[in-house]
């Protein structure tokens, strides 16, 4: 029996490019593509109820880390072997999806990331505003170092996992906030999981989604305070939630 392969896309606010991003996937390998509409106060549920897809509806607005603790419950429910996280505004190209599954296959990493950044001049020529890549680049240098990794991009929305990472993962204690992409790799390498990750052309413009600057402020710096809360549960007595196994009852100190 195949493997099953399940993409997900949290989406808000999509209707202008879900559909292109949807139509580079390869229906062929993927067997089941989740739409997860957090409230969206544009066309987004028009555009996915004519698509091939599975919709699913938020009653009120989760927020983007909320809407994934949806996404990667469902495609566990409906059996995935692996799972493909994709961000529905066109950044990303769609047709690497059969090539980071064939990686998790291979058993060569437990986790893939889609990388934007393959060099400077790329990254900046698609329109990756010259802010918001300085801030990634300085974010991902530190997280390297502090997480022993040598990822490309730790930002990225574009991540594969095995389902075995999802089920390992207490990913529902994460934020529900932004910071909830830093919490869920600084887990996968707490728990020990191989993370890697592949070069994937940039695209920005107008309908591609970005946060306010204050907001990215915001994230880096909750994207820090999580490995301070990692670093305080491996080396001190301080126990944190978000690094216990999901079976663990002990109460955090």
């Amino acid at each position: 029996m195949a493997d099953r392969v399940i993409v997900v896309l949290p989406a808000y606010n999509a209707a202008g490019t879900l559909e292109r991003t949807l139509n580079d996937l390869d229906r062929d390998f993927v067997h089941e593509i989740i739409v997860v509409d957090d409230c969206s106060t544009d066309r987004t549920v028009e555009v996915a109820r004519r698509l091939p897809v599975t919709l699913i509806r938020h009653e009120r607005n989760t927020g983007y880390g909320g809407n994934q603790k949806t996404c990667y419950r469902e495609a566990l429910s409906r059996q995935a072997d692996y799972v493909v996280m994709l961000h529905p505004d066109y950044q990303y190209d769609a047709r690497i999806v059969p090539l980071a599954v064939g990686i998790l296959k291979l058993g060569t990493c437990d986790v893939v990331m889609g990388n934007r950044i393959r060099t400077r001049a790329e990254t900046l020529a698609g329109r990756m505003p010259a802010v918001k890549y300085f801030a990634n680049r300085a974010l991902t240098i530190i997280e390297n170092i502090l997480a022993g990794q040598n990822l490309g991009e730790w930002h990225s929305g574009f991540r594969a996992y095995t389902r075995r990472v999802l089920e390992t993962i207490p990913y529902e204690r994460n934020s529900d906030d932004f910071v909830f992409d830093s919490q869920f790799l600084v887990q996968a390498v707490h728990f020990g999981f191989q993370v890697g990750d592949l070069p994937v052309p940039v695209r920005y413009f107008d309908e591609a989604s970005s946060i306010s600057l204050r907001r990215s402020t915001v994230y880096g710096l909750q994207t820090l305070w999580t490995f301070v809360q990692w670093y305080a549960h491996r080396y001190l007595r301080y126990r944190c939630r978000l690094f216990m196994p999901r079976s663990s009852t002990q109460s955090p100190t």
